[in-house]
């Protein structure tokens, strides 16, 4: 398969499948013609006596001064210099390459003005695993994302520096490396690199995809504590989420019971006493059900975004650009923000199980130990989640709730989705920690139900984990058990999914 630059559709898994290199993606003809046509239509509005902005005028607070032909391209490269103003430790390089692939897909819908040898240089870059270094901070997310944008496009110039493997290098050196000169950047080339929302859409890529992973793995973590817990299947069955029908309760409440299928141990106390379980365990359907509507809902507007031109202004004729505000970040700052309390959210009900499991109840040992007193077993650990969850609730303020004007008040209202991005990930990135360490309690819990066997699901995670964490009998140190466990999680080696 091959995907089409500026023609085809992208979504979640053929972006990330450019990505990884698993499909090739190319310009076609019909992507071509449009880049030239676009790119006509300025070169007659730059030749033009009419101001327009962005092609013949300055930025900002200084568009009604208008540019002479002779100084267009000094003016594009000026552009990319002095918004350059980074700073923070670099994104990692896998989001850098996601930027680069989703404005090259922009910028070939024919609506930006960009010369054809620019977005070719662009995949040139890609070709050659040619990543540009683009640092954290540093973009309000209106004008879209100019600081991280104009990072990244440096490296044209000859500027910045580029990812070598692990290492940093200079662009100068790079480019001499592979023989491939510095360009100058003509007439409104310099604005369509860096308007635009790829920074922003680029976090939401790569957290969408660890949130469709872990979003089934709470599910799983989930049903391993109930096993632990001996906990009721009643909260799970059809009939109760038929009469509240959301999507998302309704899925997650089909998985548990298959999660279920089939268990020993689960049949074993078809009979107890026990009326129904705390809200962590009974109401996962609703909780976990929750945030994977938060998580439809960003999986939706990314995809939108991807296929989207973001740049300013939009080249529609030959005789017009409409000045706009298609770079403006809010449509994905705030359910950005709405999608990272759902993931918090599923790390505060895990936190909340990792407690339960250590009460003592239903048969337990207290702190998940047989010999309690001279060893604490796994009291500890919860201490970390305890904190992680916090840290989490923290990274909850929406950023896009926030606006601080800038350029002299011509940009007046911003998105923040920058940082709504970015806090998104961190927040994903502890929920994975939480949720390694709620797998580590549901194991133990596990091994003091034998010899009752769980489902073939389970039962196969189970030992998974037991591939990296033995049963704990006497204390002993616990960091490297759940720094395994962490690696588990991150390397999605888990079983989450159901064969259709």
């Amino acid at each position: 398969m091959t995907f089409k630059y500026g023609i085809d559709h992208l979504d979640l898994d053929t972006v990330n499948d450019i990505a990884n290199g698993t499909i090739k993606a190319e310009l076609c003809q019909a992507a071509i013609d449009k880049i030239n046509t676009s790119r006509q239509r300025v070169e007659k509005m730059a030749a033009s006596d009419k101001a327009v902005y962005g092609i013949n005028t300055g930025f900002g607070p200084l568009c009604d001064t208008q540019i002479t032909p002779d100084e267009t391209n000094l003016l594009q490269k000026n552009l990319l210099i002095t918004h350059a103003v980074g700073v923070g430790e670099p994104i990692a390089k896998a989001i850098s390459k996601l930027m680069l692939i989703t404005k090259v897909h922009a910028l070939s819908k024919g609506f930006s003005g960009i010369r054809l040898a620019t977005v070719e240089r662009m995949l040139t870059f890609l070709e050659l695993d040619l990543i540009p270094v683009v640092p954290e901070q540093g973009s309000v997310g209106a004008s879209g994302d100019l600081a991280p944008l104009s990072h990244l496009f440096l490296p044209l110039l000859g500027l910045g520096e580029f990812w070598q493997g692990d290492n940093i290098v200079s662009a100068e050196q790079a480019l001499k490396e592979h023989g491939l000169a510095p360009m100058e950047l003509h007439a409104k080339e310099g604005l369509a690199l860096i308007n635009g929302t790829q920074f922003i859409l680029s976090h939401a890529i790569t957290g969408l995809t660890k949130m469709r992973y872990l979003l089934d793995l709470a599910d799983l973590t989930g049903a391993m504590s109930i096993e632990g817990m001996q906990g009721s299947q009643s909260p799970f069955r059809a009939e109760l989420h038929d009469t509240r029908p959301f999507p998302g309760s309704i899925e997650v409440a089909s998985r548990m019971r298959q999660f279920f299928a089939n268990s020993e141990n689960m049949a074993s106390h078809t009979n107890c006493d026990r009326v129904q379980d705390p809200y962590s365990l009974r109401c996962i359907p609703q909780v976990h059900g929750a945030s994977r509507h938060a998580y439809q809902h960003l999986k939706d507007l990314a995809e939108i975004e991807m296929n989207s031109v973001t740049d300013n202004p939009i080249v529609i004729s030959s005789e017009e650009a409409i000045s706009g505000g298609n770079f403006h970040g809010q449509p994905l700052a705030m359910v950005l923000d709405y999608a990272s309390i759902a993931a918090a959210e599923l790390g505060n009900i895990a936190d909340r199980r990792c407690y339960l499991l250590l009460e003592g109840l239903h048969g337990l040992p207290r702190l998940l130990t047989a010999s309690g007193g001279l060893n604490s077993g796994m009291m500890i650990p919860q201490y970390t989640t305890a904190a992680l969850v916090t840290e989490n609730k923290s990274l909850c303020f929406p950023p896009s709730a926030d606006s601080v004007p800038t350029s002299m008040g011509q940009e007046d209202h911003v998105s923040m989705g920058s940082i709504s991005s970015r806090q998104f990930n961190q927040i994903l990135g502890n929920l994975e920690k939480i949720l390694a360490i709620e797998l580590m309690y549901a194991a133990q819990a596990i091994d003091f139900r034998r010899p009752n066997k769980c489902s073939d699901i389970i039962e196969q995670n189970f030992a998974l984990i037991r591939t990296k964490v033995a049963k704990l009998e006497d204390d002993r140190l616990l960091k490297p058990d759940i720094d395994a466990m962490i690696a588990l999680v991150r390397s999605q080696a888990f079983t989450v999914s159901f064969a259709a």
